[in-house]
């Protein structure tokens, strides 16, 4: 099943509005590179793994 992550639901000062969908490992990596590099957050296997934690289900996204 495809995942989602949505700057949306995470914590940020920045208003971020950007949504990653694709199979579970691809969005991990692909939202933490974004946190790292947009965000300032330090890309490290935690950080990966409390994003794992954060994705929802796509068809469960009502956005």
């Amino acid at each position: 099943m495809r995942k989602v992550a949505d700057c949306r639901d995470m914590p940020s000062e920045s208003g971020c509005t950007l949504t990653i969908s694709g199979e579970e490992d691809e969005v991990v990596r692909a939202a933490a590179e974004h946190a790292a590099s947009v965000h300032g957050h330090e890309d490290t296997p935690e950080l990966r793994e409390w994003v794992r934690g954060q994705l929802k289900d796509e068809h469960l996204i009502t956005h």
